[in-house]
């Protein structure tokens, strides 16, 4: 019955149109062209409609369509229909252009955002980035300010994860780096060797474990730095035998060598959420957009995302 009810009110749009464009140039074939339909398929819609008021709607000649009297009478109506619907398809384009707002973290390149918008405009999505911290994307999400934003989960959680480990400037010769090695012995010269942990990094399922093996393998306090931003810390890794945590991808940009970590396995988490509503749809046309642009492994099913 609902699937009815909608036909029936499809074609008496298409009617209506087709009766207004009708009158306005009294004319089957002029009107049927400016309405962009073929004159038999205006002339049937108008039959249609007049078959079901009971009342002829126009008056035929071999040249001219007249409007009857009961035309004139409907002919307000009709327009206002013909309206509204056309107001309600520019409102419904409009939306679909509407950007979305979407907060991503700072650890992505600035190729990995620019292939990621364009892929999304190949979906019809307009997506406008804001590049911030983990906590920030929370902030804005919550108080409405970006549609959606891609938020710092476990990667139990997750819908896409990232796999960290320690990258140098120097190669370190090994297949793992442990770091139980960077421990500093009583004969050691020189300063300690830092790892250093960028802002992307700096949530607790990923700096806790992290701070607990630094404890248990003897490291100092001073060996484990949470930096202000991932230039700061990349400077120092670079002109020191410091360590940067970071993903594979971000040690191929800023040309340093990446091992694991011998110890422990440790990965970014990422699910996207929305402020207004499911993020499947989003999440189903745009994942493996979004999966190239964080350099994550294969993200997990739909079922698996949404239940993240």
């Amino acid at each position: 019955m609902l699937i009815w009810h909608r036909v029936l009110v499809v074609d008496l749009l298409g009617a209506c149109r087709a009766f207004v464009s009708v009158s306005e140039y009294g004319s089957f074939t002029v009107g049927a062209d400016a309405a962009r339909m073929s004159q038999s398929v205006a002339s049937r819609r108008v039959a249609a409609l007049e078959e079901r008021f009971g009342e002829r709607l126009f008056e035929r000649t071999s040249r001219r369509a007249v409007l009857t009297p009961f035309g004139r009478a409907m002919l307000p109506a009709a327009r206002q229909l013909v309206q509204t619907a056309d107001v309600l398809l520019d409102e419904a384009e409009a939306a679909k252009r509407k950007p979305w707002r979407l907060a991503v973290p700072g650890t992505c390149s600035t190729a990995g955002l620019a292939r990621l918008v364009a892929e999304a405009r190949g979906h019809g999505i307009t997506l406008d980035l804001r590049v911030t911290s983990p906590a920030r994307r929370r902030e804005l999400l919550h108080s409405q300010q970006v549609r959606a934003a891609l938020l710092a989960v476990p990667p139990d959680e997750a819908a896409w994860s990232v796999p960290l480990g320690l990258a140098s400037a120097q190669d370190p010769g090994v297949k793992r780096v442990y770091l139980e090695t960077l421990r500093v012995g009583r004969v050691s010269v020189g300063p300690a060797c830092r790892i250093w942990i960028q802002p992307e990094d700096d949530v607790p399922h990923i700096r806790d474990p992290l701070t607990r093996l630094r404890d248990a393998v003897g490291l100092r306090p001073a060996q484990l730095v949470a930096a202000d931003d991932l230039t700061t810390a990349a400077a120092e890794v670079l002109c020191t035998r410091d360590l940067l945590l970071c993903s594979p991808a971000q040690a191929d940009e800023l040309a340093l060598t990446w091992r694991p970590i011998g110890e422990i396995t440790l990965g970014r988490g990422f699910a996207l959420a929305t402020a207004d509503g499911d993020p499947q749809d989003l999440t189903e046309r745009l994942g493996d957009a979004i999966a190239r642009c964080l350099s994550a492994e294969p993200r997990a099913s739909t079922a698996e995302a949404t239940a993240a």
